[in-house]
């Protein structure tokens, strides 16, 4: 399997390709990352240094990636962050010259806009953009319950409702679903869900919810679930090994006092991740 994944890069930590690419290697996934910005570290810090990289670079490079007869050999395109209008535009022509030349392939979105507790935190351009633009072109989505709601419309909070919500932004064109941080108020206490719908059905999966914010676990979550989905073809599946992984990666992380992600220190958890959360399916 090879990946083609356009996002962004940090110097010290892990968010974006710098979170994504080293778990996806793990399982045995060739990736070819491009990068959209070249940071010293993600900016949650409130301040970093370093560039964003001008669309049109970003364009070059897959150019001359496409150049290398790559394109025909990419099963995933994905893509997180998205900085601004520009890039946008610059992946959604990637996809549509990989989907050519590998008609196959397929295109997965995280469409990072925000989340409950921090409201947006893009661009106000951003969430248009993705809802508009982006996501229709998508064949997977990994929206968290608060992106999912603004992508159709919705306040979706109980299992029902987001349910109806997925289906929602199935119809708008991705064929699957994956919504993160499901926080239904008939959940266990201590206790956070991920859901998965697509043709076949919906299922979720439920693990302890560690009081612990970790940059850069959805970006590990959206990759390794697109990974485990394209060689599985089942969502029950990826769900399980996606949250078996980025669990254990969470609570090696939260046990070790670190802010930045134990990406290399759990890297065993990827390779051989210990299946602990079963699926249930709800349709």
């Amino acid at each position: 399997m090879k990946v083609l994944s356009i996002q962004s890069a940090v110097a010290h930590g892990h968010v974006g390709n710098s979170a994504a690419v080293f778990p996806l290697q793990r399982i045995g996934v060739e990736v070819v990352p491009v990068h959209t910005v070249n940071f010293s570290n993600h900016t949650g810090y409130g301040a970093w240094r370093g560039p964003l990289i001008p669309p049109a670079d970003v364009a070059e490079v897959l150019l001359g990636v496409e150049e290398r007869g790559v394109f025909p050999q990419i099963d995933i395109v994905l893509s997180g962050y998205q900085g601004g209008v520009g890039i946008g535009d610059v992946i959604i022509d990637a996809v549509r010259r990989v989907k050519a030349a590998n008609p196959s392939a397929f295109y997965a979105c995280d469409p990072v806009m925000g989340n409950a507790k921090s409201g947006c935190f893009v661009a106000p351009e951003i969430p248009v953009l993705l809802r508009d633009r982006v996501v229709p072109v998508a064949d997977l989505i990994t929206p968290n319950q608060f992106e999912l709601g603004f992508l159709t419309g919705t306040e979706p909070s109980t299992l029902e409702s987001t349910l109806a919500s997925a289906d929602l932004a199935r119809a708008m064109g991705p064929s699957a679903v994956l919504v993160t941080s499901v926080e239904r108020p008939d959940r266990p206490e201590g206790t956070i869900e991920m859901l998965a719908a697509d043709d076949a059905g919906a299922w979720i999966v439920r693990t302890p919810h560690l009081p612990f914010k970790a940059n850069g676990s959805g970006d590990v979550t959206a990759a390794l679930f697109a990974a485990h989905y394209r060689e599985s073809g089942k969502a029950s599946v990826a769900l399980e090994r996606t949250a078996s992984s980025v669990f254990d990666l969470i609570e090696t992380t939260y046990r070790s006092g670190e802010r930045e992600l134990q990406l290399v220190q759990a890297q065993e958890f990827y390779a051989t991740p210990r299946l602990q959360f079963t699926a249930e399916q709800v349709r």
